[in-house]
């Protein structure tokens, strides 16, 4: 194609700094465009100076030459987008089997090195539609074992493909000694871990990175002890994977710890990953202060790092402990959001008897005291929020009064906006539809009154106080004494006393929907012109003509032996309103009975004394 480009130079149809491209173009047979992007070169036409390409979205697109020249980046074949328009489903199944060779490819296209985004925004969605990092994941695991390829230790440099192999072990030598600082070390060395099957000579290689590491141990301790004790770690697990014995003499674990006077501020500054490991080998280090410690500090750390030594000590039989701890704190409202936030997500049958009213009380103040901090955090705020039980939970044994001094509280707290705060009302009047009133402002309808005697009432309140008082705090206590028995799946003591709560919680929601409801009276002024709640009654069965007598009463009244019924029976809806002479009747046990009112007298107080002391 040279030769009729540089006729068209002749006849001046072109100039000669085109041809070189042009030809690019037409022996390559692919291009990339800065907009249409890649396009397969089909014909070339020179009689009319013109190119005709396949774009993506513009197929037989003709261009003019020297405009073609000028505007188009010739493209091989063998580079990864014009394997993308001229064998997409060849390069699939290489992504399927073939981690190495798809990544090579990407790599030899720009240069030899491309950064882990560049090949992704290549690959994805074309060559892999489904789970990129699980298969990058697959395909650096590979990558690490094969010589030809250099990863760098951060994610934003470019790995780079080498034409010469070289070993593994060379190569994490080599990054390791290119580090610079003990963190760096430390993240090469864990390299050096993962990789210690495939390594040539384990001893020399390890021997190399632990007498580096020693030297920034010894140099960390006092400034960085954090980083010197992951470190420590480090080694150990080295001289562990190459099976090499640890002399003595050496800096350990005992002497960082010693030279640390706040253990849970250090044990914030090591890695998440690896605090269980952190508590644990402060725990072996100071057997007998471990757990005061422990304690202590819990009420400053982070919720994570509060939850690995929570179960540091449950693991340890300190769960006693631990929940006398976390009692004080949410009794005198000094819990941090973090604990608190750590024991909402727990919020396990373990917990069962210090999670209760109080402890929403301590969050609202937790979150109050946050809005003074410098680092304010929000965590707590929003999971009280999103979690739809929570705040029903926590409240669920509560003394009625006491939800409305929490409601009040709530409509009162400056941690939420208005919105949250409409959001967790309602899930309040949800459960305990008696606070409605309290968040309108709007009286209760009267409409479900319910009439009862002082004495009825008076047994009803008992009842509640004794359920939220006694009853419930005390099964919360064999749940969590139970849940510590172990397996649930046999555990029997666990499963009554969980039944038993449902038994208890249902009771106490039956006794304040009640309680609400109930309109307390004597009865000392009931009207005998008419049968009304608060009269005796005479009748007379038309059929046999014995003679009887009702006292209707309140709705929790009730002695049929001495004919003492609730207004709220059938027998005495009957009798209600009529005078006396009015004739009755009323289906009683399938049959019909009619009966004659025959009296109406005020009912006598001492009566029902007498039947309530009885």
């Amino acid at each position: 194609m040279k030769e009729e480009f540089e006729k068209l130079v002749a006849a001046g149809k072109m100039q000669r700094l085109h041809v070189n491209s042009l030809v690019q173009l037409a022996e390559q047979g692919y291009c990339m465009h800065r907009s249409w992007g890649i396009g397969k070169v089909v014909a070339v036409d020179i009689v009319f100076s013109k190119i005709s390409i396949d774009f993506n979205n513009k197929p037989g697109h003709m261009m003019d030459l020297a405009f073609a020249a000028e505007t188009l980046k010739p493209i091989q074949l063998t580079h990864i987008l014009a394997k993308k328009l001229s064998d997409l489903n060849g390069l699939r199944k290489m992504a399927v089997v073939h981690h190495l060779e798809l990544t090579k490819l990407v790599l030899l296209s720009y240069g030899g090195s491309a950064t882990i985004d560049q090949i992704q925004q290549v690959l994805v969605p074309d060559v892999i539609a489904n789970d990129w990092k699980k298969w990058w994941e697959a395909a650096k695991k590979e990558i690490k074992k094969d010589g030809h390829f250099q990863l760098p230790l951060k994610k934003s440099e470019p790995i780079v493909y080498q034409a010469q192999q070289t070993s593994l072990q060379s190569r994490l030598l080599e990054d390791f000694r290119a580090c610079k600082g003990l963190k760096a070390r430390i993240s090469a060395g864990n390299e050096f871990l993962k990789a210690m099957p495939d390594l040539d000579d384990k001893a020399a290689a390890v021997a190399e990175v632990v007498q580096s590491l020693n030297t920034d141990i010894t140099s960390h301790q006092r400034t960085q002890s954090a980083l010197a004790l992951e470190g420590l770690f480090l080694r150990s697990d080295l001289r562990a994977a190459a099976e090499i014995t640890a002399p003595d003499g050496e800096i350990n674990e005992i002497t960082i710890w010693s030279q640390v006077t706040r253990p849970s501020q250090m044990l914030e500054q090591i890695s998440s990953s690896k605090h269980k490991r952190a508590l644990n080998s402060y725990k072996d280090s100071y057997p007998e202060k471990w757990v005061d410690t422990f304690l202590l500090g819990l009420n400053g750390m982070s919720t994570k790092l509060a939850g690995e030594t929570a179960e540091l000590l449950i693991h340890n039989d300190k769960l006693t402990i631990l929940k006398e701890h976390l009692a004080r704190l949410i009794g005198h409202h000094q819990s941090s959001s973090d604990l608190l936030l750590w024991l909402a997500k727990e919020r396990c049958d373990s917990f069962v008897d210090i999670l209760g009213p109080e402890t929403f009380r301590a969050m609202l103040t937790a979150m109050e005291r946050d809005q003074f901090n410098e680092k304010r955090t929000n965590r707590l705020r929003d999971f009280i929020i999103d979690d739809q039980l929570l705040l029903v939970e926590l409240i669920g044994s509560a003394d009625l009064e006491v939800v409305k001094d929490i409601t009040r509280a709530l409509q009162l707290s400056p941690s939420f906006d208005d919105m949250d705060k409409r959001s967790l009302l309602a899930r309040i009047v949800k459960s305990y539809p008696a606070v409605q009133s309290l968040i309108t402002g709007e009286s209760a309808k009267q409409d479900s009154t319910l009439v009862v005697s002082w004495a009825s009432l008076e047994r009803r309140k008992e009842e509640y106080s004794e359920l939220v008082k006694k009853k419930i705090p005390a099964n919360s206590k064999e749940i969590a004494i139970a849940r510590s028995y172990g397996d649930l799946r046999e555990n029997h003591e666990y499963k009554a006393a969980k039944e038993m709560q449902k038994l208890l919680m249902k009771r106490k929601s039956e006794l304040e929907v009640q309680l609400v409801r109930a309109r307390g009276m004597d009865f000392s002024s009931a009207k005998t012109d008419a049968v009304n709640i608060g009269t005796t009654i005479q009748v007379t069965d038309l059929e046999s003509q014995l003679q009887e007598c009702y006292t209707i009463l309140g709705a929790w009244d009730s002695d049929p032996d001495k004919g003492i019924i609730s207004y709220l029976t059938p027998v005495a809806q009957s009798f209600l309103n009529q005078k006396v002479g009015a004739e009755v009747e009323m289906k009683v046990e399938g049959s019909i009975r009619k009966l004659r009112v025959d009296s109406i007298e005020p009912f006598k107080q001492v009566e029902l004394e007498v039947n309530a002391a009885a």
